[in-house]
């Protein structure tokens, strides 16, 4: 389960991360930073409005294949939880209960304190 996970992840990553870079390169209403794919020009590699169509079908793919991942890891880390031992509890509460009783993880138990006995009162006799 673990290895898909992070296979899962790697991929939300990488898309994540191409799909910043189609965001950047394409170009808004008033800017022209697809240019640099022939925007507007009718004999480049994608035609006179091919680049702006790819642009933005490629980061549409870009966008599922991430919505895709964070909806898989979502259920992946869900179905972790629940497979857990003690699943219900907090992790605080599994936090604060010591395993293996006192001394078990290699911090010595308290010594016992010798409490001396209560001193008799002014004008007592002491007994024995």
């Amino acid at each position: 389960m673990q290895v898909w996970m992070n296979l899962v992840l790697v991929v939300q990553l990488l898309s994540a991360i191409v799909m910043i870079g189609l965001v950047l390169v394409q170009h808004g209403k008033g800017a022209d930073m697809g240019a640099s794919f022939g925007s507007g020009a009718s004999g480049s590699l994608f035609g006179a409005t091919g680049s702006a169509n790819f642009l933005s079908r490629s980061t549409a793919v870009c966008a599922a294949v991430f919505f895709v991942c964070t909806l898989s890891l979502a259920y992946l880390s869900n179905n972790a939880a629940t497979r857990a031992p003690d699943a219900g509890s907090s992790v605080l509460d599994r936090a604060a209960v010591p395993t293996g009783g006192p001394g078990a993880s290699g911090v010595a138990a308290p010594a016992a304190v010798a409490v001396p006995a209560p001193a008799s009162a002014p004008g007592t006799i002491p007994t024995k």
